[in-house]
């Protein structure tokens, strides 16, 4: 739980004021729907605080950073105690400048690490927070030594970074990565060298970075047909499999782990949000729904939202199970292990209740 500044909070008196920024009045065609679910899921969230235990002020940022400075720099003036939101790293990034000499932290719902620490946090589950999950789990199942695989672009290499920077609170060791080009043809090409490499190195588990709508399929089939993959070298993933469900039936998944939110928090989430608004949530939604209910749990407690407060190690319980903010800006959030079996999943981790056992 690494430490960091900024964020210190700002006290008050009466309902804790908070600015709830989100991409209203945006260009892009998404935007709305997704701002939309944001504030329907946190006064889901406030609903459960009881009348006058926060206030819920709104502010569009129109999806740019010039939006979401302003939108900061007038809930600040408005007598905000906490920022909630914006989306968008950079959108979150310019709020936390606007925001940054007031004391008042920023929950973003980013995934983005690079815009986290000082009063910005992320609310996303990160690359991170995934690849140590899996890569625990791995290592306790023998499978410690880990190739990385990923596309040579900008996605595929914070990725590749995002992994090497959780294994080193694992006990998995990674043997090296290999990138490939973004294309069939690309992913045909590098397949040799990566089945060269896992040999080489000994290595018993490879990383796939990609996911089910772009390369996953691909190269866990390339890499399968090259004799990689199976009980030899164990596939990880850093993306979700089950989603659509029909990746499940990808022959080159079968046997390999990755990562699923508790289902039953989310579950319940889901049915809460369809009985308050007559409509599924937008998979982003639940996020003013966790960011919200962190801010009710310290302000139910009389106490001012800031870092010390925040980055609690117990955390705080979420539409996807307990989570926890960081010192330096970014989040752990319980996560089950799960394993294509037969073509169906098979959770072979459940997700921890609480921090200090698996997952944390």
């Amino acid at each position: 739980m690494e430490t960091g500044s900024g964020g210190g909070g700002v006290s008050g008196s009466g309902p804790m004021v908070v600015a709830l920024l989100v991409p209203y009045g945006s260009s892009r065609g998404t935007d709305a729907a997704v701002a939309k679910g944001l504030e329907n899921a946190a006064r889901l969230a406030a609903s459960d605080l009881g009348e006058g235990a926060v206030k819920i002020n709104v502010y569009p940022t129109q999806g740019t950073t010039g939006g979401a400075s302003a939108a900061a720099t007038q809930a600040i003036a408005a007598g905000a105690q906490v920022i909630l939101g914006p989306l968008y790293a950079d959108n979150a990034a310019a709020a936390g400048v606007a925001a940054s000499g007031s004391g008042i932290p920023v929950l973003s719902f980013s995934n983005n690490t690079s815009v986290a620490g000082g009063n910005v946090w992320v609310l996303g589950n990160t690359f991170e927070n995934t690849a140590r999950r899996v890569l625990g789990f791995a290592a306790a199942q023998g499978r410690n030594r880990v190739l990385v695989t990923h596309s040579n672009d900008a996605s595929g290499q914070i990725a590749n970074a995002a992994i090497t920077r959780a294994a080193s609170e694992t006990r998995a060791q990674i043997t090296g990565s290999v990138p490939y080009e973004l294309n069939q043809q690309g992913i045909m090409n590098a397949v040799p060298g990566i089945a060269a490499k896992a040999r080489s190195t000994n290595s018993n588990a490879i990383f796939l970075t990609g996911n089910t709508s772009g390369d996953l399929p691909v190269i866990s089939q390339f890499l399968t047909e090259a004799g990689i993959g199976g009980e030899d070298f164990r596939f990880l993933g850093l993306t979700r499999w089950d989603i659509p469900s029909e990746a499940l039936q990808l022959p080159g998944l079968q046997g390999g782990y990755f990562t699923l939110p508790d289902p039953g928090p989310l579950s319940q989430f889901r049915s809460r949000y369809a009985a308050a608004y007559g409509a599924q949530p937008h998979p982003l939604a639940s996020l003013g729904y966790d960011g919200m209910a962190a801010i009710g749990a310290i302000a139910r407690n009389g106490k001012t939202v800031g870092r010390a407060t925040l980055t609690t190690r117990a955390g705080f319980a979420g539409t996807g199970g307990v989570f926890r903010l960081r010192g330096d800006g970014t989040n752990d959030r319980a996560l089950a292990v799960a394993q294509i079996v037969n073509r169906q999943i098979q959770v072979v981790s459940p997700a921890p209740n609480s921090f200090g056992g698996a997952g944390s």
